[in-house]
């Protein structure tokens, strides 16, 4: 099977990116795909690996690399659709590669095969509309900009998903409904993302604790919430620190994780008090040793299709607070190995679970035992079988349509 699949970035950095390297490798080195991969950045994935008992595996993953283009979002990701289109249709009609299907993680081209929705335009857009007050914390200017990039990626949206030739899946109940009801698509598929087990365990993040909290000055003592993620207000950043002014004392901590730019984070922090207790960092290739530093993971989403930190927390065995908004709280049972918000904008709620856990070491080892337990159900190969399922379903069909 010789896919082209199309996505601006590739790594192990964040959630939707994380995911696809994990796919990827798993459709290339166990299903014996060759994957031909249209991106303008790639890290820390494997071009090369073999399965040590099929020495004869077929698969591989060729990186076609895209040049990208500065400046604002919406010209940035213009020009990204533009040049990896052309770049495709040179390789097809003049060095002959012929692809099986075009594979997509979410709106990175306008003639996928199947693509596999992470997150929804639609309903970030109607998020930002109700949040009047982003217009004077970012700036009006911003404002029009990211009004405008949710604008496009609406559209395109509506036009991509509600064409019934398009095969959808996605990565939990919650999304296939959102996508149920914007675009009237009844035949998606859920295949949730799922967790590495070489990667995220128990073991693993115990094993870095100490020099986690000693890199952060943090005394083990310090009881340290961690959340991560691009869009913090999304995320539920704000409803945070709110609980956190609720809670008061030094011993409480936030590690705020992501690509943002703090500044208004900062400004809030300081009119709730807690300045000194929130550290803002950029996301890097260790994702572990985040979770190594944490005591809970608190994610209070108002938006998620999935959530993979959440995920990958439990696999740690941290506690981990979400919310009903997000796709994964669909694995999470609520007060037995987490917890789910059904108000995530509610910081009392919030600030009253944070008070258990801070207070009972053994509800937070029991819930993280349970979670990890939960976890261990969730593996990246059953999500590459289902995905190959898809694609070979998809290309049968097409061959089919085409005799």
């Amino acid at each position: 099977m010789r896919l082209a699949v199309v996505s601006p970035f590739v790594d192990r950095q964040h959630g939707t990116e994380r995911a696809l390297a994990e796919l990827l490798e798993r459709l290339a080195f166990h299903h014996g795909c060759e994957i031909h991969l249209y991106s303008q950045r790639v890290e820390d994935l494997n071009l090369s690996l073999r399965r040590a008992n099929d020495p004869q595996n077929a698969g591989s993953i060729t990186w076609r690399k895209i040049p990208a283009v500065g400046g604002p979002h919406l010209v940035r990701f213009v020009c990204w659709i533009l040049i990896n289109t052309l770049s495709r249709f040179w390789d097809e009609k003049v060095n002959g590669l012929k692809f099986d299907a075009i594979f997509s993680a979410g709106i990175n081209c306008l003639d996928a095969d199947l693509v596999v929705v992470h997150a929804l335009f639609h309903r970030l857009k109607e998020l930002s509309a109700q949040d009047g007050s982003r217009a004077t914390e970012h700036g009006l200017l911003r404002r029009w900009h990211q009004s405008a990039y949710y604008g496009l990626l609406s559209a395109l949206e509506r036009r991509i998903y509600s064409n019934q030739a398009v095969a959808l899946a996605t990565v939990s109940e919650r999304a296939k409904k959102l996508l149920t009801t914007y675009f009237n698509r009844r035949d998606i598929a859920v295949v949730p993302n799922a967790v590495n087990a070489t990667e995220f365990s128990v073991d693993l993040r115990m094993r870095q604790r100490s020099a986690a909290r000693d890199r952060r000055g943090l005394m083990e003592s310090d009881f340290v919430l961690l959340l991560i993620g691009n869009d913090w207000r999304v995320k539920g950043l704000p409803c945070v620190m709110e609980a956190m002014q609720e809670i008061g004392g030094k011993s409480l901590h936030l590690l705020a994780v992501g690509s943002e730019n703090p500044a208004h984070y900062m400004e809030q922090a300081r009119r709730l008090g807690v300045t000194e207790r929130v550290e803002f960092e950029v996301s890097g290739q260790n994702a572990l040793e985040l979770y190594a530093a944490a005591d809970v993971y608190v994610s209070p989403s108002l938006e998620d299709s999935f959530g993979l930190p959440v995920l990958e927390a439990m696999a740690c065995g941290l506690p981990v607070i979400t919310s009903s908004f997000a796709g994964v709280s669909e694995l999470v049972s609520h007060e037995v190995d987490g917890f789910v918000m059904i108000h995530p904008q509610d910081a009392t709620e919030l600030a009253r679970v944070l008070k258990r856990l801070a207070a009972d070491p053994n509800l937070r080892a029991r819930i993280g035992a349970a979670a990890a337990l939960c976890a261990k159900g969730c593996n990246w190969e059953q999500n590459s079988a289902t995905v190959h399922k898809l694609l070979n379903d998809l290309i049968t069909k097409k061959h089919l349509g085409n005799g």
